[in-house]
């Protein structure tokens, strides 16, 4: 009886293939992205239904971890698989494993050199507020909420002092882990429709919480309680606990992921194309 060949490492791995996939998800409904022991995290569940569809266990990556209660929008993840399936059986397919409050929106295979998290050149977070006296009900943990009324004209001028490139260690949380605290914001704008008012941060990284106190930074400047100069004062000082009160996770949401172009990676409006 001949024996078997034996099947290379490189004939390995042409057989393997990576597909990028787009996430959305009501975050109030899980403990954050990254699995954890004992509770219900996106990336246990995500994870779970990829390994039905393709009959084979799948870890996924992605772009960027969300914290308990944070949202997204606009999530991207990739995973390895020797599993061919159609970008809409993978879609279709998750979708129909996952509970509400997480879906897939789109899927595409990439070539190999994809990394959801290393590639990307920059993340985009929304934070919404909502402005009235009374609170919201069905928009609970999906926005947050403040009775004051905000001056929108003071936020923004205040935001334009932390465009750039920045030391944000007074935005930073105690517990974050980054190893240095520098980004560069490329964007971070105000603006408001009726009772409205959402901030959107582009950057080239985040550290944890940095959207958040942020938004908590800007918030008290435009009710009054700071002036427009604070948020100056707080960047330059480096200091956490100068910084005020970080904002609910509640209104926060991780809204688009940048990539080169060449990698082709839809954005969140564009999923439909890829089905």
């Amino acid at each position: 009886m001949p024996l078997a060949r034996k099947v290379s490492e490189s004939e390995v791995r042409e057989t393997i293939r990576r597909y990028a996939v787009g996430v959305e998800y009501d975050g109030s409904h899980f403990h954050g992205w990254q699995s954890q022991s004992g509770v219900t995290t996106v990336q246990d569940l995500l994870e779970s239904a990829l390994s039905s569809v393709a009959a084979e266990p799948v870890r996924v990556v992605t772009a960027g971890r969300t914290d308990t209660g944070v949202h997204a929008s606009g999530q991207v993840a990739h995973f390895d698989t020797e599993a061919e399936r159609t970008t809409l059986n993978w879609v279709r397919g998750a979708n129909t494993n996952l509970p509400g409050g997480v879906a897939l929106t789109w899927a595409k295979e990439v070539d190999r050199g994809f990394h959801a998290r290393f590639s990307a050149l920059s993340r985009k977070y929304r934070y919404i507020l909502f402005c009235r006296d009374v609170r919201p009900t069905y928009l609970a943990k999906r926005v947050s909420w403040t009775y004051e009324c905000l001056d929108v004209q003071r936020m923004r001028a205040a935001a334009a002092c932390l465009e750039g490139r920045h030391d944000f260690s007074a935005f930073r949380a105690s517990g974050c882990q980054a190893k240095q605290p520098v980004r560069e914001i490329h964007e971070l704008t105000v603006n408001n429709v009726g009772p409205w008012i959402w901030i959107d941060v582009e950057a080239d990284g985040f550290l944890q919480h940095m959207v958040r106190n942020i938004t908590g930074v800007l918030t008290a400047i435009g009710t009054g309680a700071r002036s427009v100069a604070w948020a100056n004062e707080v960047l330059e000082g480096r200091d956490r606990t100068l910084g005020g009160v970080t904002a609910l996770p509640d209104g926060l949401y991780l809204s688009a992921v940048r990539y080169p172009r060449h990698f082709q990676i839809p954005s969140s409006s564009e999923s439909c194309k890829y089905w």
